[in-house]
């Protein structure tokens, strides 16, 4: 059977009213997303670095989230930020700012590819962490994020996409020219109608749907709604 599916559009809405009719704040929803990936990550096995790659958007205040409870477990963990820390807005700025006092080593690319730094960073992982772009993302990545997805496919590490591998539409399932090859993906509240198009599985790996604390009455009246 089909797995339920909620669309680039119906999840922006669950995520609205989860905030505004149930008092849900966006930062409740974030630490609910980020603990479950690490918990699922921890489940799948942890023997070496993990380095967690961070765009700008929420699904960058996924990985911060990530890389927290990640440490407070014991596990080697550092964040890539392409992005500026001042860039970073909402949630994923207040993730950054708590981030930060706690030690993890946060190393900034901004808006740069740098291979060499890259490499140097990815060494020795056990896990690449994808939390580059989110659901919101169609079309190809931009520069630097789509020679960084290159080189990401070509390390060595698994890679656990955070809501969908980063160049796959979360609707169509259509990838990108460049588009995260991951192993895993960790998807929330629902699967996305793309995580099952025909093609997809090369790109998403298995696809694990987890819980941040949206009511069921709220996702059963979305998908009413469509």
């Amino acid at each position: 059977m089909t797995p339920k599916t909620l669309t680039r559009a119906q999840i922006r809405q669950v995520d609205r009213r989860a905030i505004e009719q149930y008092s849900i704040t966006g930062l409740v929803l974030m630490e609910n997303a980020g603990r479950g990936v690490a918990d699922r990550l921890c489940e799948l096995g942890i023997d070496a670095p993990v380095a967690i790659c961070c765009g700008k958007g929420n699904n960058a205040g996924d990985g911060f989230v990530i890389a927290r409870h990640l440490d407070l477990r014991g596990f080697q963990v550092r964040v890539l930020l392409w992005a500026e820390p001042s860039e970073l807005t909402g949630d994923a700025a207040a993730n950054y700012r708590i981030l930060e006092k706690t030690g993890v080593p946060i190393e900034i690319f901004a808006d740069r590819h740098d291979a060499a730094r890259l490499e140097a960073q990815l060494a020795g992982t056990a896990w690449i962490v994808d939390a580059l772009l989110g659901t919101g993302a169609r079309g190809e990545p931009r520069p630097p994020l789509d020679a960084v997805i290159e080189q990401l496919n070509a390390a060595g590490a698994a890679k656990l996409a955070v809501d969908l591998p980063s160049g796959l539409d979360c609707d169509t399932g259509r990838p990108a020219r460049c588009t995260v090859r991951a192993a895993a993906t960790c998807t929330f509240v629902a699967a996305k109608p793309g995580l099952f198009a025909p093609g997809a599985e090369e790109y998403t790996g298995r696809v694990h749907v987890l819980d941040i604390g949206a009511p069921r009455k709220l996702i059963e009246e979305v998908l009413a709604e469509s």
